[in-house]
């Protein structure tokens, strides 16, 4: 452990005391000289803590880490678009070109002399070099009787050519222009976010397999380097710089004494999301095959989310079984995915869910319509459940119960 220089712990310690001031910008203004010092500062429940700022930059807390905009677009859909301005920009010019190109070779018929049938192009030429005694554009709007004399065929069909023209629309290219195919249809995309708080050989394996066996993206929210866990994420993303995004917070963990919650942590994930479907997945879930396709498949207007593991309420409620494969009432949080429209239909995650146990029974219970588990069906095994087996059980318990009285809530008014 690098030892810390005196008077970073003095710039620490004039923070702390601004923050018990309520001095906020101050305390935000030291933070940044402590980070220039090459430090991090985070709050604990008695005091502070500084550690060695890692190479990769660091946000100060969940809340704090930007969200795109409801206008940004995914990288490399910056092309896409529907209608509005964006129809009127180049591809309103580009159709204007085209509209102006076609008049053009319309009032100049010797250009293309195949398009008058039998006639051929020295008669044609012939023809437009004759002087003619019509006003200056005339040929748009109107039709002398000169145009349909009996001896003037080519200026008959010139004219015709003409009229057509005008309106943008040649008649003998509606013949011959085959029908728009239908596009093919378009899978949705998929993301797996990930909380890192802990335990990097967990997260290697569970990020390896999920690039080896999909095709989903990675995005991995690191809660303050926990055992060097951010670290590894941060290498990860340069192993797969095209499938894994970071974000890395200063703030630690609830279940480790941190103030970085569950429930935001797991919001600002899918926030930061942009896919249609977003997969709700632990580090200590290891797939053995691709287990995210068959759960994307299974989603439909009216099923909201999809999962690895279901669980049922028995008849007072306060005991949950294990599913069959099926619709559910509740998915463990090992895997699921949902619609992403439907998760923020319903403001994301619990609010109040410091810790995953139980939280993710509040969440499937406030989503609209089916939930539907796969479980033996799906190439998908769990390592040691760490965030269970880890902890604290003392504070497990008592976050567990805290969690289910909403839970109960829940059920009560459904």
């Amino acid at each position: 452990m690098n030892e810390v220089p005196p008077h970073v712990t003095g710039l620490a310690e004039q923070r702390a005391r601004a923050r018990a001031g309520r001095d906020y910008a101050g305390a935000d203004a030291l933070r940044d000289k402590i980070e220039a010092e090459g430090w991090l500062v985070r709050d604990t429940g008695d005091g502070f803590e500084l550690t060695p700022r890692p190479p990769f930059e660091v946000w100060p807390t969940v809340a704090s880490v930007p969200e795109p905009g409801a206008g940004d677009r995914p990288p490399g859909q910056a092309g896409v678009a529907g209608s509005g301005a964006a129809s009127s920009g180049a591809a309103g010019r580009d159709a204007a070109s085209m509209d102006a190109g076609r008049v053009a070779e319309a009032a100049d018929p010797s250009a293309r002399p195949e398009r008058l049938g039998d006639l051929d192009a020295e008669r044609v030429a012939e023809t437009e070099a004759a002087p003619r005694q019509k006003p200056e554009g005339s040929e748009l709007v109107g039709r002398s009787d000169e145009d349909y004399h009996e001896g003037h065929p080519e200026r008959t069909i010139s004219s015709q050519l003409l009229w057509d023209a005008s309106l943008a629309v040649s008649r003998l290219d509606e013949t011959i222009t085959p029908a728009e195919p239908h596009p093919p249809a378009v899978p949705p995309t998929v993301t797996v976010g990930l909380i890192v708080d802990g335990w990097p050989d967990d997260l290697r394996d569970c990020v390896r397999a999920l690039v080896a066996r999909t095709e989903a993206k990675i995005i991995g929210l690191d809660l303050g380097n926990v055992d060097g866990a951010g670290v590894v994420l941060e290498e990860l993303a340069e192993e797969f710089p095209r499938r894994v995004e970071t974000w890395h917070v200063a703030e630690t963990p609830h279940w480790r004494g941190g103030t970085a919650e569950w429930g935001e942590s797991r919001t600002k994930l899918l926030k930061l999301d942009s896919s249609d479907v977003h997969v709700v997945m632990e580090t200590s879930t290891i797939l053995d095959g691709d287990a995210i396709t068959p759960l994307v498949k299974v989603l439909t207007d009216d099923v909201a989310a999809a999962g690895w593991k279901g669980v049922n309420p028995g008849t007072d409620g306060h005991d949950w079984h294990d599913a069959e494969p099926g619709e559910v009432r509740g998915l463990l949080g090992h895997l699921f995915a949902v619609r992403r429209d439907a998760a923020l239909a319903v403001g994301g995650f619990p609010e109040g869910a410091r810790y995953y146990r139980n939280a993710d029974l509040e969440f499937s219970l406030t989503l609209p319509g089916t939930l539907v588990a796969l479980d033996r069906d799906l190439p998908v095994h769990q390592e040691r459940h760490r965030g269970y087996h880890d902890v604290d059980p003392g504070y497990r318990d008592r976050e567990s119960h805290r969690t289910y009285d909403r839970v109960l809530r829940l059920l009560q008014d459904t």
